[in-house]
Protein backbone atom coordinates (compact mmCIF):
# COMPACT_ATOMS: atom_id res chain seq x y z
CA UNK A 1 0.00 0.00 0.00
CA UNK A 2 1.31 3.43 -0.93
CA UNK A 3 2.09 5.82 1.87
CA UNK A 4 0.22 9.10 2.07
CA UNK A 5 2.29 12.10 1.11
CA UNK A 6 1.90 15.30 3.06
CA UNK A 7 4.03 17.45 0.78
CA UNK A 8 3.93 18.58 -2.81
CA UNK A 9 5.72 15.50 -4.20
CA UNK A 10 3.51 13.24 -6.34
CA UNK A 11 4.10 10.07 -8.37
CA UNK A 12 3.80 10.35 -12.15
CA UNK A 13 3.92 7.78 -14.96
CA UNK A 14 6.09 8.41 -18.02
CA UNK A 15 5.21 6.66 -21.29
CA UNK A 16 7.29 6.40 -24.47
CA UNK A 17 5.91 8.47 -27.36
CA UNK A 18 7.81 6.68 -30.16
CA UNK A 19 6.75 3.22 -29.01
CA UNK A 20 3.09 4.23 -28.97
CA UNK A 21 3.29 5.47 -32.59
CA UNK A 22 5.36 2.50 -33.88
CA UNK A 23 2.56 -0.06 -33.54
CA UNK A 24 4.77 -2.62 -31.76
CA UNK A 25 3.17 -4.63 -28.93
CA UNK A 26 3.78 -3.63 -25.31
CA UNK A 27 4.64 -0.29 -23.73
CA UNK A 28 7.64 1.35 -22.13
CA UNK A 29 6.65 3.08 -18.89
CA UNK A 30 8.58 4.50 -15.95
CA UNK A 31 7.34 5.71 -12.56
CA UNK A 32 8.99 8.75 -10.98
CA UNK A 33 8.14 11.63 -8.66
CA UNK A 34 7.91 15.35 -9.25
CA UNK A 35 7.34 18.43 -7.15
CA UNK A 36 3.88 19.77 -7.95
CA UNK A 37 4.73 23.35 -6.90
CA UNK A 38 7.94 23.73 -8.92
CA UNK A 39 6.89 21.74 -12.01
CA UNK A 40 3.28 22.51 -12.88
CA UNK A 41 3.44 21.43 -16.54
CA UNK A 42 3.73 17.83 -17.72
CA UNK A 43 7.11 16.17 -17.31
CA UNK A 44 9.12 15.11 -20.39
CA UNK A 45 12.35 13.10 -20.01
CA UNK A 46 14.64 11.04 -22.22
CA UNK A 47 14.68 7.43 -20.99
CA UNK A 48 15.81 4.06 -22.38
CA UNK A 49 13.22 1.97 -24.21
CA UNK A 50 14.20 -1.73 -24.03
CA UNK A 51 11.91 -2.80 -26.90
CA UNK A 52 13.27 -0.23 -29.38
CA UNK A 53 16.75 -0.54 -27.81
CA UNK A 54 17.41 3.20 -27.81
CA UNK A 55 16.85 6.35 -25.75
CA UNK A 56 13.50 8.00 -26.53
CA UNK A 57 11.32 10.81 -25.19
CA UNK A 58 8.92 9.75 -22.43
CA UNK A 59 6.03 12.06 -21.51
CA UNK A 60 3.85 12.19 -18.43
CA UNK A 61 0.43 10.60 -18.87
CA UNK A 62 -2.88 11.08 -17.03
Amino acid sequence: MAKKSKGNRIQVILECTEHKNSGLPGTSRYITTKNRKNTTERLELKKYNPVLKKVTVHKEIK
